[in-house]
């Protein structure tokens, strides 16, 4: 049950810990209780899990024309949306969620390697393999 548990509790962990660093390097964006932010934190992944795939399915064409940066606006609209639910979490407006919520995808990914572990999802070959060309 709680090797189940522990790749959750990571993840929270990190979520947490990059929303503190967010709200330490922006001005505009507060937590006025610990406890708000670990509800935050919690809350931000429900909506990353439930919320955002429905906003990138509906804004698709808009992120296929914009070749995904339309996903850093969806990003800092999820970020606003758990602000709004969660007492004692303020964001001034847009742009300090949509630059916090860029921070927090970078320290996400670098902390998420080194914490979790694992590999990068993709590879960068330098020259073709024995048996094969490059086109």
């Amino acid at each position: 049950m709680l090797a189940n548990l522990t790749p959750f509790l990571l993840h929270w962990a990190l979520t947490a810990f990059a929303l503190w660093v967010a709200s330490h390097v922006f001005k505009g964006m507060r937590f006025s209780s610990t406890g708000a932010l670990l509800v935050s934190a919690l809350l931000l992944g429900l909506a990353n899990a439930i919320v955002r795939p429905l906003l990138v399915w509906l804004t698709l064409p808009l992120t296929l024309i914009t070749f995904g940066l339309f996903l850093l606006v969806i990003n800092a609209v999820v970020l606003m949306l758990v602000a709004r639910l969660v007492e004692g979490f303020e964001i001034d407006g847009f742009w300090t969620a949509f630059w916090a919520s860029l921070l927090m995808s970078l320290l996400s990914l670098v902390l998420g390697a080194f914490v979790l572990g694992g590999t990068p999802d993709f590879t960068i070959q330098t020259s073709p393999g024995p048996g094969q060309v490059w086109l």
